[in-house]
């Protein structure tokens, strides 16, 4: 199932994460840090993949469509967490 999103809600999304979060994420999917970063705006691919997201010009960022939104499903799961033990 693909998402549509800002790319500007895409990295705060990102900025929010706990320190850690982005190893995290790698180590439960099995994939690289680097394949992590590219997803919420990285674009190093000599040591990580494009993970199926589109930026489409316009505002706010341009908008994303993520393809595979198991990384956006997996960070907004880590925040969930963060903000019920700070409740």
């Amino acid at each position: 199932m693909s998402k549509t999103i800002t790319f500007n809600e895409l990295r705060r999304l990102k900025d929010s994460l706990p320190d850690g979060s982005t190893h995290r994420i790698a180590d439960e999917l099995n994939l690289t840090v680097q394949t992590v970063r590219n997803y919420f705006g990285g674009v190093n691919y000599q040591f990580g993949k494009n993970v199926g997201m589109h930026i489409e010009p316009g505002p706010d960022g341009g908008l994303v469509v993520l393809d595979d939104t198991t990384i956006y499903d997996m960070a907004v799961k880590i925040l969930e967490e963060q903000n019920q033990a700070e409740a």
